[in-house]
């Protein structure tokens, strides 16, 4: 069986081995729920004086939280997986008890844990604490298996240790995390290692290093990517891309300041409700300040379109008004919580707002999700589901009347159906003025991402008075959608670079093309191609280097060039290059007016060459 073959049949069976989310599955957040108070058990047995906190089960395994001296170790891992095995192997009974919450306090009290007195303070009736058997409890709602027993000792793992603040807050005291995996086998537990290192392989933050498309400054600050030539020619290729789809569908472009007023972001709620993850104001003196009187980093760019569409009145003739900004936000994330380009502190949204009439708007939103459709599909992103993102009727963080509510759902409801998508419904994650249809993408690896997004919104019309003449000639309120089907282009990038491991396809590449000159007297020829090339918009360079062949392909080979020329005596004597493609090899040679042709018509069709 030659290697080619037998990687094939390790895929196919890596392929067959399903690794389902927390939230998927009751058995794993049993597992995973269970395993988290054994590691907490293990730890108060080795380390006496560590106070547990919280251990919640996440997506993929489970974490505990303590406030423990001295952080732990590598060596201090291994030890505590070793005792959570002990433990696992005594197949303890996981034991549910009510008690009323004096009771719960008298035995907390006497434990001297104080995190455990918060949490009971926050929680409500019943009170519900799990043992494993008389050996060890916490407060917990469960769910749980019924015995260690059920916990696979060869299907779980500890993997890192991090700090968190107590209650997420930096005031607080800085605990130790100690995050683990747990499934039902063995099998599973390998194939989720294969996929956390192939993650580290595609990691978008070493691979744009490697491929120098951006990097971070300490000076500049957290969260702020500076991006090279090279990674600008990679987000401007996307934007110019997007920019021709929607000139085709009727859009017209704006642009608008990157600060506002905060009267501006009162009016449209954004500083009500979204005041905690925006940049602190910028006020001329401190009387200013106190009367909430200044300026701020836009974390949204509608309010600015609004303005533009409020400029005038509007008649219906004119509607729908599509208008696209690629605009720059600002959202003051934690620290803790940025992470390369998928999470950050400014990033660039490829941002629309649709004013439509009432009747115009299920046309409207079907055609938005057509264009997002379209956008995936010249990306090559297959894998995706929509989620109806829906308000939380209990909670008070939404603006606007059930029956605004009821109507921007609905609309959301009937698209998804005539569209036939696969979809799910998440009540509590639409946007506190309007429900989203999200576009949530899962990569190779299994990882999902929140990519493209369109919403349905009557409340920021009526907060800002926005009107149009209608035919009969009165005054009516239009309907907006917000849509973006990027979503930030610093998270897309991230994403494309993992999904393609840096190898772009040709229309996306930085660098399309590398000529290589067999020795220094074939360059100007090699430049006169490259000349060429670059007049009709083909990303071409000349390697310049003075290496020899072989390193100047091993060179071109590592950043990822899709096509490569070799120009030698016989290609100067023809006027050809020697064509060599990362996809499928040595091409051979071919007239230098041939390649440009087809390289033109695959770079133009998203196509290979």
């Amino acid at each position: 069986m030659s290697p080619t073959e037998s990687q094939a049949i390790d895929n196919a069976a890596e392929a067959l081995i399903v690794l389902p989310r927390t939230s998927e599955s009751e058995t794993l957040k049993k597992i995973r729920h269970t395993t988290s108070h054994v590691l907490a058990m293990a730890v108060q047995k080795l380390f006496p004086k560590a106070q547990v906190t919280i251990g919640p089960w996440t997506e993929t395994g489970f974490y505990y939280d303590f406030d423990i001296a001295e952080p732990f170790t590598e060596a201090d891992l291994k030890t505590i997986k070793k005792e959570m095995v002990k433990i696992i192997k005594k197949k303890l009974p996981v034991e549910r008890e009510e008690v009323t919450r004096e009771e719960a306090k008298r035995r907390i009290e006497a434990l001297g844990e104080p995190y455990k007195l918060e949490i009971l303070d926050s929680i409500q009736e019943p009170i519900t604490l799990y043992h494993l058997a008389d050996q060890w409890w916490d407060l917990c709602a469960g769910p749980h298996v019924e015995s260690t027993g059920d916990i696979n000792p060869k299907a779980f793992d500890l993997e890192t240790v991090a700090g968190a603040y107590w209650r997420g807050d930096a005031n607080n005291a800085q605990l130790q995390r100690i995050y683990g995996t747990a499934w039902e086998t063995p099998e599973q537990l390998q194939e989720y290692k294969r996929r956390k290192e192939e993650a580290l392989k595609r990691d978008h933050r070493k691979l744009g290093k490697e491929l120098g498309l951006f990097l971070f400054a300490d000076v500049v600050g957290p969260g702020l990517p500076l991006w090279t030539p090279k990674g600008t020619l990679l987000r401007s290729t996307l934007e110019d891309f997007l920019k021709e789809e929607q000139k085709k569908r009727g859009y017209q472009g704006v642009v608008t300041p990157h600060i506002g007023r905060v009267d501006l972001f009162k009016a449209s709620g954004h500083w009500q409700q979204y005041k905690e993850d925006m940049f602190p104001m910028m006020a001329e003196d401190d009387e200013a300040a106190a009367a909430e009187q200044g300026f701020v980093l836009k974390p949204m760019n509608c309010p600015f379109h609004i303005q533009i569409y409020k400029n005038e009145l509007r008649s219906y003739r004119d509607l729908p008004m599509r208008l696209a900004e690629f605009g720059t936000v600002y959202r003051y994330e934690q620290s803790g919580e940025l992470g390369g380009l998928t999470r950050v502190r400014g990033f660039t949204v490829d941002d629309s707002h649709l004013f439509v009439t009432p009747d115009q708007l299920d046309d409207e939103f079907l055609s938005v999700v057509d264009l997002i459709l379209s956008v995936f599909r010249s990306l090559n992103l297959k894998k995706f589901k929509a989620r109806m993102s829906f308000r939380d009727p209990a909670s008070d963080k939404y603006i606007g009347t059930d029956e605004v509510w009821e109507k921007a759902q609905g609309a959301i409801r009937r698209a998804v159906q005539a569209l036939g998508m696969e979809y799910f419904e998440a009540e509590g994650e639409a946007a506190f003025y309007g429900p989203k249809l999200d576009f949530i993408f899962e990569d190779v690896l299994g990882r999902e991402w929140q990519l493209g997004t369109v919403q349905v919104d009557y409340n920021l019309p009526e907060r800002f008075e926005l009107e149009y003449v209608a035919e009969d000639g009165s005054r009516q309120r239009p309907v907006m959608i917000h849509r973006a089907p990027f979503g930030s282009v610093e998270r897309l990038v991230g994403i494309l670079i993992e999904e393609y491991a840096g190898d772009f396809p040709l229309w996306l590449a930085p660098e399309q093309v590398r000529l290589l000159a067999v020795s220094d007297e074939f360059l100007p020829f090699a430049r006169e191609v490259v000349a060429k090339m670059q007049a009709i918009g083909i990303r071409a360079s000349v390697d310049e280097g003075g290496d020899r062949l072989g390193k100047s392909i091993r060179n071109a080979e590592k950043a990822k060039i899709p096509v490569m020329g070799v120009i030698g005596a016989k290609e100067v004597e023809a006027q050809a290059i020697s064509v060599r493609t990362r996809a499928s090899g040595e091409l051979g040679s071919m007239p230098v007016d041939e390649a440009i042709a087809k390289l033109s018509e695959a770079i133009s069709s998203h196509g290979s060459f």
